[in-house]
């Protein structure tokens, strides 16, 4: 004889979902917008210069018609 799964409530699922998604949300704003202007600008300047660290170690290989 098979026996049943466990019986939910559909209502309370979607809710669950709903807060687990808001609260995920949430904290992905909070790392983007809850910085003051100085950490907004340390991690602008930390991009900036990977970039530029980036860039300088680029290979330029095309060849010139000179």
């Amino acid at each position: 004889m098979m026996s049943m799964g466990e019986v939910i409530n559909l209502r309370q699922a979607r809710k669950a979902k709903a807060r687990t998604e808001a609260d995920r949300d949430a904290a992905s704003n909070r790392a983007a917008f809850g910085r003051t202007k100085s950490q907004k600008r340390l991690t602008k300047a930390e991009q900036e210069a990977v970039a530029r660290k980036l860039d300088g170690h680029k290979v330029d290989d095309r060849k010139s018609d000179e």
